[in-house]
């Protein structure tokens, strides 16, 4: 592996971390949506590279990544979404009887 990936790695991993840590509490529901959209282009990706891979015969390492890709960024999508759904629903003003 080329030692620039591993950099840009490390690289992304502390300033993510960095960034999300700064974040005040009262912007993570569009900091959540935001990360659904990217993960959403992740599954795009994902499916563009599975399908690829469908076209090469013999490359079954390619497969399995792809199907892991699609799997963990769906995941991660839905969950975001029940997440913001439910913080959301925490702000609406609850009807008086």
């Amino acid at each position: 592996m080329d030692i620039r990936l591993v950099f840009i790695l490390v690289l992304a991993t502390f300033l993510g971390f960095e960034l999300i840590s700064k974040v005040p509490s009262q912007l993570h529901t569009p900091l959540m949506s935001g990360s659904n959209a990217i993960s959403g282009i992740t599954i795009v990706g994902a499916l563009l590279s599975l399908v690829g891979s469908f076209s090469v015969e013999g490359n079954v390492t390619r497969i399995i990544l792809g199907t892991l890709a699609v799997t963990f960024a769906t995941i991660n999508v839905v969950g975001g979404y029940l997440v913001t759904d439910r913080m959301l629903r925490m702000f609406v003003k609850k009807e008086k009887k």
